[in-house]
């Protein structure tokens, strides 16, 4: 007999004609859980679980499934009741919300349950039971046939007495429901009939999050989203909101994890800091802590990522004014830390305020604000060999050689970024300050030559100032592109800048000026006309005049845009562009050289339709191929790069028939060969993703 009390609330069978009895119950029934399945994506693991304890291939007597609001636990529990129904096992559903922390109102919503072989019992919302965990375990399931199962789902984990009881070591089986793969994310949303072209923004907003996935896709498959983009509407904001955080016990509490989803990290100073003196931070911290979608970091809490961004979107469509509050306090107390703290805390602080930029349309683009097992340190002689090896593989051996008078003449303007586990150096930048423009360093650094130039003709120092130069930024692995390495050197750079003494000219050398543009427009770093050369390599400097523009006015210049995002800008590109994702950009890039040799297959590519193909206007497959070719040819042209070239070219552009065949013309190994291969790769599509979103480089 099936016992099967979700169902019969859904639908009370008692209503139905005698006549007409059980049969129409059964079709409705098997109705439901059809649709059920068409619209379920994802938790294959958990329900491999769930199926080998029904066998008894695994001794676990408890499944507890543990997740924020709104991460699919109640859809998976769903799918489990499916699955035992499929398996022909008798199942109890029953919620907390009705029984709430009563053993008496549990047992008689699960009666029958105990007389009953092979029952499995889906207990939801078990986090509205307060207080009825202990009685579940030493009562309730102790009652239970010897192959029953229960399967419990909850904001929280089990408390400690269900891990350290002995009986229950191999009893209880936790899963803890984290978001959705991006394959099963698209399939959620594939179920939904969501667009394709609405896709990519939605799992941007949305990641992985099921709830949030299903409310935006629903949003936008009704039509609700412009023909350019989507952006959650405040109807999506009120329903993540009220689910995903759960009632809130004041509003001082609502303002904490207003703070705690604009910060990078939310720490008890923090809200002591923003909050003030009235409040007791420790109190609202320890809340903060306890709550299911708060994670723990090394600089405090932080939020699932849909937590923080509706919180964030929420307050700002709600209340501008008190979001630019939270906004300005969280920044007032990060610029004091900056300024009394040294060494690593310093760049934690950092990181912290470059997060306040996120959404100003230009800092993602560049920072990725990745959590990465590597950390600055200072320069130690030891250092010196790697270094050098480092300056040369990435800038060539005339570079090298400047990195190695700078070592010797300014030791401590180095910092060196280390790999956590092995503290080996994997990248290195250079702080240099600066006093003396007749001295040797401009005869023997041809860089350092041009920025003395620039000052001298611009705005020459006063008694007492200096300069400061961003003279190497060394990462071979990611050469002066968006990375964690790159994140931290650019934390240290703005550090500087915050905290520089009778500072006033400060300098930024970049090999790829145009690439970095936007961002050094958005921080008023304007591009001087010197391109000096080293190696045979031409640099590009932008510069900043602190006395014009101090840090304070620097600060506020871009708070509007921080804070609500870009305005009095098209929202989206021309609509005879297309518009594609970087991973799916990296593909068409890839697909286009395979295609070198077949016009047919180029002329279909989705690049014809992206802006690098329309510059010059005419044809744009031969746009898209002289795109490629200009990229070839940069990695050609440039010494740290010809190898890189010369796999791209044997593979693609020459028509070898097979990647053997080139790596044996190239007379490489083939390992060697396949990762030159796709080093090129990663490079081209690097140089092409930049001119797509910023013009050809003029």
């Amino acid at each position: 007999m099936l016992v099967y009390w979700s169902f019969a609330a859904v639908s009370n069978v008692s209503l139905i004609p005698a006549r007409y009895g059980a049969a129409v119950a059964s079709r409705f029934d098997e109705r439901l859980r059809a649709a059920r399945a068409r619209r379920f994506a994802g938790r294959a693991a958990e329900r491999a679980a769930f199926a080998a304890a029904l066998k008894g291939e695994v001794p676990t007597a408890v499944l507890w499934v543990c997740g924020p609001g709104g991460i699919g636990k109640s859809a998976l529990l769903d799918q489990l009741d499916d699955d035992a129904y499929a398996m022909g096992r008798p199942v109890i559903r029953v919620d907390g919300r009705d029984t709430g922390g009563s053993p008496d109102a549990f047992s008689a919503a699960v009666s029958g349950a105990a007389d009953t072989p092979g029952i499995v019992v889906l207990a939801d919302t078990f986090d509205q039971c307060d207080g009825l965990e202990g009685w579940l375990r030493r009562d309730f399931a102790a009652g239970l046939p010897s192959d029953a199962l229960i399967v419990v789902a909850s904001r929280y984990p089990p408390c400690l007495e269900w891990r350290t009881a002995a009986d229950w070591t191999d009893l209880l089986q936790v899963m803890v429901l984290r978001d959705l793969s991006r394959d099963d994310a698209v399939a959620l949303l594939d179920t939904r009939d969501v667009p394709a072209r609405l896709r990519d923004a939605l799992l941007a907003f949305a990641g992985g999050h099921p709830l949030a996935l299903s409310l935006a896709g629903q949003v936008a498959r009704d039509g609700a989203a412009p023909a350019g983009g989507w952006a959650p509407g405040a109807d999506v904001l009120r329903t993540l909101v009220s689910t995903l955080a759960g009632a809130v016990p004041s509003t001082v509490h609502q303002h904490v994890l207003q703070i705690c989803a604009h910060a990078y990290d939310t720490s008890e100073e923090l809200l002591r800091a923003v909050l003030g003196p009235e409040h007791d931070a420790r109190v609202l911290f320890n809340w903060l802590c306890g709550q299911p979608f708060i994670e723990f970091g090394a600089g405090g809490v932080f939020p699932h990522d849909v937590i923080r961004e509706v919180l964030d979107a929420d307050l700002r469509w709600r209340d501008p004014q008190g979001y630019e509050a939270v906004h300005r306090g969280i920044r007032r107390h990060l610029v004091e830390r900056i300024g009394r703290e040294s060494g690593t805390v310093v760049l934690r602080a950092m990181r912290e305020l470059s997060f306040l930029h996120r959404h100003g349309g230009v800092m993602p683009d560049f920072v990725t604000w990745a959590r990465e097992e590597i950390h600055d340190d200072a320069f130690q002689h030891a250092d010196t060999d790697a270094l050098l090896a480092l300056t040369a593989a990435a800038e060539g051996a005339e570079s090298a050689r400047i990195a190695g008078y700078w070592l010797s003449r300014q030791p401590g303007a180095f910092r060196v970024y280390r790999k956590s586990r092995s503290g080996e150096p994997a990248a290195f930048m250079a702080w240099l300050r600066l006093t003396d423009p007749e001295g040797e360093d401009s005869r023997v650094d041809p860089v350092t030559a041009a920025v003395w130039e620039h000052c001298r003709a611009a705005r020459p120092l006063r008694p007492g100032e200096h300069i400061a130069i961003v003279r190497f930024s060394v990462d071979p692995e990611a050469y002066q592109r968006p990375s964690p390495v790159g994140d931290l050197v650019q934390m240290r750079v703005l550090s500087e800048w915050l905290r520089g003494k009778k500072l006033a000219w400060s300098y930024i050398v970049v090999a790829d000026p145009d690439f970095w543009r936007a961002e050094m427009d958005y921080l008023d770093q304007h591009l001087i006309s010197a391109r000096p050369a080293v190696g045979g390599r031409s640099y590009g400097i932008y510069a900043h005049d602190w006395r014009e523009v101090p840090v304070e006015p620097w600060l506020d210049r871009h708070v509007e845009q921080e804070l609500f995002g870009p305005r009095g800008q098209p929202a989206t590109r021309p609509a005879d562009f297309a518009v594609l994702s970087r991973e799916e950009f990296d593909t068409a890039v890839r697909d286009a050289l395979r295609s070198w040799r077949r016009p047919d297959q180029m002329g279909v590519n989705p690049l014809t339709r992206a802006r690098l193909a329309a510059e010059p206007p005419g044809d744009p497959s031969a746009a898209l191929r002289q795109a490629l070719a200009d990229a070839s040819d940069t990695l050609a042209h440039d010494p740290r790069t010809r190898h890189l070239y010369r796999a791209i070219a044997a593979t693609f552009l020459d028509g070898t028939p097979t990647q053997e065949a080139a790596a044996e013309r190239l007379g490489v190994p083939f390992s060697t060969y396949r990762r030159h291969l796709a080093r090129g790769l990663h490079e081209i599509c690097d140089l092409l993703w930049s001119r797509e979103l910023y013009g050809t480089a003029g």
